[in-house]
């Protein structure tokens, strides 16, 4: 028995010596190493970056430090190097091409500052405008009729006259402010009252207690203690910013079709036309319903099919335009400007005329110069601009091309009908949704007010929305006036079109009644503004190359080389040793779960040595053989009666017993043994 555990413990020490020098003479490569140490250890032996292998070869621990130190130094400048080359990459630059060729002439759209003949529309005003003149003889105390004879309408009777508008918005004339604290004139017992709100000024003005100040109230229907106070340092802002909130809700209510018919036709407001010097007429002009201008007549617009090009520059070889402006049809508080408005775009886009449009003079030649400028810009990751918008949550109400401008007004407007429940007149309708107006929606101008305000202050998140176009085109403008016509052919021309005019003229022509336009290429030059990368794919890797050969001798296999062991063998390596200790974890639970299994004592039984063998067959010395079920409850004490053949040795079979025998022999320890 002692040999046995003698012979036992000679193999086991030999057997851990021999793999001891396994695991030192043999290469460990990859994920079987057992450690990360051992791991990195092969690493820097076997790769080609130099520095990494210095560090392991080199004798001595300072200069092992100093190859630690130079190898972290080439590292962070690696980094360093390599964001600089990302950043550049992701860097634009701007080329600027000029090209000379015949260019397509852009769309041009006009529009006369009075967007409806007052002789038209004057039925559906009469009221508002009564109002109107009545509140500012009360105001400034005018004796004189506002208006004149042809459109009275009974105004010096003001018991005729609604006030629904001055109770819908009040207006008052402020005599003094202290805060939210005002007192204001009342218009109909001309009293003083005490007033309070918030006070907003809309315009540039110290407030003084002069008495000099006008403005309006508003409040929420739906809770009369949440007011705002509107102020004016000068009436005359006032009275138009208060006639134009109930001017749109008046042509809330009016169709489509009745507001093009109290417009201006298109043979109404072109008298004469040339492009190219040939002759053109109001045939060559679309229709554009514009909510604050009315009809408005485009030039080469798309719908009329073919574009026309332009063949030269040049005055000559532009747009000429004589514009009949009327001014005796104006409305006196809607257009306090007498004249027209042209905005020169391109086809696809949406002509928004009050926010950019030129006005042309009446009694006056305008010649407008033009220059085309094309720019494109790379979009992500370069920048945030969008190429068509259909990237952009906000739907596109204009059906136009998209546009930094019609993705803001399209995001107001669905912010205006969720908010508000209807949509602002001065912007397309959403389907399922209504115009607001008083008699449907009477706390709308507060809400719209509001959010208003909220939209200027990037509080309803367009802005955050809405980007730039990648592509677009833009007509850089020179414009320049002269007297027209002169004195010598004033009386000619203006005979001349009065004939032509015929039918349409009822009065004398004047000419502060027409305004010339002139709009051309000034040549044929157009610039294009284009953006390129600054580095492409090919160069960047490149510079990685040259930085990583620079500071660590490296290469491509080196970099993969990297990935491998840092990333996949050491992944391996870690998720190997959690493993086998979650193994080693199990099993022991398992024998601690054994060891708790509680031991039954069995009583002995008189004439046996051996407690377990009561009863048995084998144990009693009979001589039938057990049977199958008998041999399963075959006794284990080594007591028992009945012999036994002892197990063989199975080290002897062993291939490892040979293998072990010669490493004893070679073993200077186990020959001292």
């Amino acid at each position: 028995m002692q040999s046995d555990l003698w012979d036992r413990s000679i193999m086991s020490n030999s057997g851990k010596k021999l793999t001891q020098k396994l695991k030192k003479n043999l290469p460990v490569t990859g994920p079987q190493a057992p450690t990360l140490y051992e791991l990195m250890q092969w690493y820097c032996l076997n790769t080609n970056t130099h520095g990494c292998r210095r560090i392991v070869v080199s004798k001595g621990r300072l200069r092992r430090w100093i190859w630690i130190v130079l190898t972290l130094i080439a590292v962070a400048l690696i980094f360093w190097q390599c964001a600089l080359l990302l950043m550049t990459y992701y860097s634009i630059s701007a080329s600027i091409t000029v090209t000379f060729q015949k260019l397509v002439y852009p769309a041009v759209t006009i529009c006369n500052l009075n967007p409806y003949s007052y002789s038209k529309i004057k039925d559906r005003l009469a009221t508002l405008e009564k109002t109107t003149n009545q509140t500012l003889k009360k105001i400034y105390g005018f004796t004189e009729p506002l208006i004149r004879s042809k459109r009275d309408l009974d105004i010096n009777d003001e018991n005729s006259t609604e006030d629904i508008f001055l109770k819908q918005i009040p207006l008052f004339r402020l005599e003094s402010i202290k805060g939210n604290q005002l007192v204001v004139s009342d218009l109909k017992t001309k009293k003083r009252t005490q007033m309070s709100g918030k006070v907003i000024q809309r315009d540039a003005g110290s407030v003084q207690d002069s008495g000099n100040m006008v403005g309006f109230k508003l409040c929420d229907a739906n809770n009369s203690s949440d007011c705002t106070i509107f102020t004016f340092s000068s009436g005359v802002n006032a009275i138009q910013e208060w006639y134009r909130l109930h001017y749109n809700n008046i042509l809330a209510k009016i169709s489509m079709e009745d507001k093009i018919a109290m417009g201006y036709k298109a043979d109404e407001l072109i008298v004469t036309c040339l492009f190219d010097g040939l002759s053109c007429d109001a045939r060559n002009f679309t229709l554009f319903h514009h909510p604050l201008y009315g009809n408005c007549y485009t030039f080469n617009s798309a719908e009329r099919g073919n574009l026309l090009v332009s063949s030269m520059g040049g005055a000559e070889y532009g747009l000429k335009v004589v514009l009949y402006i009327d001014e005796d049809e104006y409305n006196p508080y809607l257009s306090t400007a007498a004249g027209a408005k042209i905005l020169v775009h391109d086809q696809d886009e949406y002509p928004f005329i009050e926010d950019l449009g030129t006005e042309l003079e009446t009694g006056t030649e305008t010649s407008i110069g033009m220059q085309l400028t094309e720019s494109t810009k790379l979009s992500d990751p370069y920048s945030d601009c969008t190429i068509d918008g259909s990237d952009i949550s906000v739907e596109n109400l204009y059906n136009k091309k998209y546009t930094l401008q019609i993705c803001l007004n399209s995001c107001f407007q669905r912010e205006m009908v969720r908010s508000c429940g209807c949509a602002h007149y001065d912007q397309p309708l959403p389907n399922g949704a209504k115009y607001c107006n008083y008699e449907e929606y009477p706390n709308w101008i507060y809400c719209y007010v509001k959010l208003y305000k909220q939209f200027v202050q990037e509080e309803l998140g367009c802005q955050s929305t809405c980007r730039e176009s990648c592509s677009f085109k833009e007509w850089t403008l020179t414009r320049s006036l002269a007297k027209w016509p002169s004195l010598n052919s004033e009386e000619w021309m203006l005979r001349v079109l009065s004939w032509e005019l015929g039918e349409k003229l009822n009065k004398n022509l004047t000419k502060n009644d027409l305004g010339n336009l002139n709009i051309f290429y000034q040549d044929l030059n157009s610039r294009s503004i284009s953006e390129s990368p600054t580095y492409n794919i090919v160069t960047l890797l490149s510079n990685f190359g040259g930085q990583l050969g620079l500071w660590m001798s490296c290469s491509m296999v080196c970099v993969l080389e990297i990935v491998e062991v840092f990333f996949i063998d050491s992944f391996w390596v870690i998720l190997r040793q959690k493993w086998h200790k979650l193994c080693n974890w199990w099993k022991n639970r398992k024998e601690n779960e054994i060891e708790e299994i509680p031991d039954i004592t069995v009583p002995a039984m008189a004439g046996h040595n051996n407690p377990l063998c009561v009863d048995h067959p084998i144990c009693l010395g009979e001589d039938d053989p057990p049977t199958f079920h008998s041999a399963l409850q075959l006794p284990q004490a080594q007591d028992c009666r009945v012999p036994r053949t002892p197990p063989p040795k199975y080290n002897t079979l062993r291939i490892q017993s040979a293998f072990h025998l010669e490493t004893i022999d070679s073993d200077e320890d186990v020959e001292r043994f």
